[in-house]
């Protein structure tokens, strides 16, 4: 079996997110698994809100290189804050983005294999935001697994470190990072 390339990202620009501790986490143990794994975060990339007008003088730098890095990878490791019972513009903008394919590309998310995370403070920890970003890359052609994972009381999951304090919680973390791992592994 091939090693398997994975992005992990979250949904969000907040410096101390909580979504992009999780993903750390979960990049962490796909890491481990032997998999090359690349940690993006979106406040990095400086995307602009996608606009055709703006598209139509070229993709910008930081949409092209996620639309890259995308293309490039074999899965997704994803953690969506969830905002209003569905997931974040500066998401659904990047996602906007990578999914333009020029004439004669491979579109980013296709084939893709992606194991949805989130985390919020709230008692359901993101789970209605989960289904809004299933549908959304189920339907631009991304493999998206049936397990995933929402975990409430983000204020507590996570020590001074980062790292999640609960041993049955970074289990389950784990397990679906290396469920990612192995369906995009086979399927590469």
């Amino acid at each position: 079996m091939t090693t398997a390339k994975i992005i992990a990202l979250a949904g969000s620009l907040r410096k101390d997110s909580y979504n992009q501790l999780l993903i750390q986490a979960a990049a962490n143990f796909a890491l481990e698994s032997g998999a090359e794994v690349e940690v993006i975060k979106l406040q990095d990339l400086d995307i602009p809100m996608f606009d055709e007008d703006l598209e139509a003088q070229g993709t910008p730098k930081g949409a092209q290189l996620l639309k890259d890095k995308l293309r490039d990878a074999d899965g997704i490791l994803l953690a969506s804050p969830e905002y209003n019972g569905s997931f974040t513009a500066v998401l659904k903008n990047a996602i906007d983005w990578a999914s333009r394919t020029e004439q004669g590309a491979v579109p980013a998310f296709r084939n893709k294999v992606v194991a949805l995370y989130a985390t919020s403070p709230g008692g359901l920890g993101g789970l209605r935001g989960l289904n809004h970003v299933r549908d959304v890359l189920s339907g631009i052609g991304s493999l998206v697994l049936a397990d995933q994972l929402a975990v409430p009381s983000a204020f507590n999951v996570f020590d001074d470190q980062g790292k999640i304090k609960d041993p049955e919680l970074a289990e389950k973390v784990s397990s679906l990072a290396l469920q990612l791992v192995s369906v995009a592994s086979k399927l590469k």
